[in-house]
């Protein structure tokens, strides 16, 4: 199969590559490196550097089977700081992506959507915004009878998650921390609760979901189906350095107090089957 993946240089879309390579598949990744790095490329893989919405400008992009739609911005404190670039990239991009299948034979596509949905949409421009690029996706998949499936992430971790910079999540921020040998910052109480579910688990979902003829009646919910809180998580990076210390931020806007898996759908019609991996993670860190 040949696959476009958008986002190729980012943390997911590495993981994804690596793996669609060893199952012998053909990878062209588009990344505009707003967020992905060029030190991210593996061999074999052809790499356009050029903003997804340009796509329908993008040459040799030929005979594709299906496409794994992951670019965007990612985070959410990030969104409040340049709300129209985060609508730039995460909604208008996906209407591009989408209408370039529809103009180049209908692809299927895998579109990257967000647990965020399951909250107020309105609480952050992320929210609202990756949850417009859902509709947009259910619109052309009932109004041009396209192959377009929706997959919802719950707080990805592990090998190649970002470390630096304003779009590493928690654990690649305490990580950045203990390297620089500054105490780890925890945001509100945190008692808040989140479903860490680990990248490898995120890849088998997603190529399952590619691969599959099941169509989700909403989206697929890829989560482990288990949360920790926050100062749980610390007590496992303090098990594995016991010399750190923490210290108290202030709560931020659009904070949610708990991400859980909705359903067990994924579960039940792909056999996916994701495992609790934070704890072994952590400690080997």
């Amino acid at each position: 199969m040949r696959y476009i993946v958008t986002g190729g240089n980012g943390f997911v879309g590495t993981n994804l590559i690596k793996e669609l390579l060893v199952k012998g598949h053909e990878v062209i990744s588009i990344d505009n490196l707003s967020i992905g790095k060029k030190d991210n490329e593996v061999s074999g893989v052809k790499y356009i550097y050029e903003d997804v919405n340009n796509i329908n400008n993008i040459e040799g992009l030929d005979n594709i089977d299906g496409i794994f739609h992951l670019a965007g911005l990612s985070r959410i404190q990030p969104s409040f700081d340049n709300p129209t670039e985060t609508f730039r990239a995460n909604t208008d991009g996906t209407q591009a992506v989408c209408e370039w299948s529809k103009n180049n034979g209908k692809p299927k596509i895998v579109y990257a959507g967000s647990s965020s949905k399951h909250h107020d949409p309105y609480k952050s421009p992320y929210a609202l915004f990756k949850y417009l690029g859902e509709e947009i996706c259910k619109m052309y998949r009932k109004s041009f009878n396209m192959e377009i499936e929706v997959c919802r992430f719950y707080n990805v971790y592990g090998p190649g998650e970002i470390v630096d910079g304003d779009w590493a999540a928690v654990i690649g921020i305490w990580r950045r921390q203990i390297r620089d040998k500054e105490p780890i910052t925890i945001v509100g109480d945190g008692e808040q609760r989140r479903d860490f579910t680990h990248v490898y688990d995120i890849v088998d979902g997603l190529i399952k979901i590619m691969e599959s003829n099941h169509i989700a009646s909403d989206a697929w919910e890829l989560g482990t189906g288990l949360n920790y809180s926050i100062n749980e998580v610390f007590d496992i990076f303090k098990i594995r350095f016991p010399n750190i210390e923490s210290i108290g931020l202030p709560d931020q806007s659009g904070n949610y107090r708990k991400t859980l898996r909705e359903n067990n759908d994924a579960i039940t019609k792909l056999n996916w089957w994701p495992s609790d991996k934070l704890r072994e993670y952590i400690l080997n860190l």
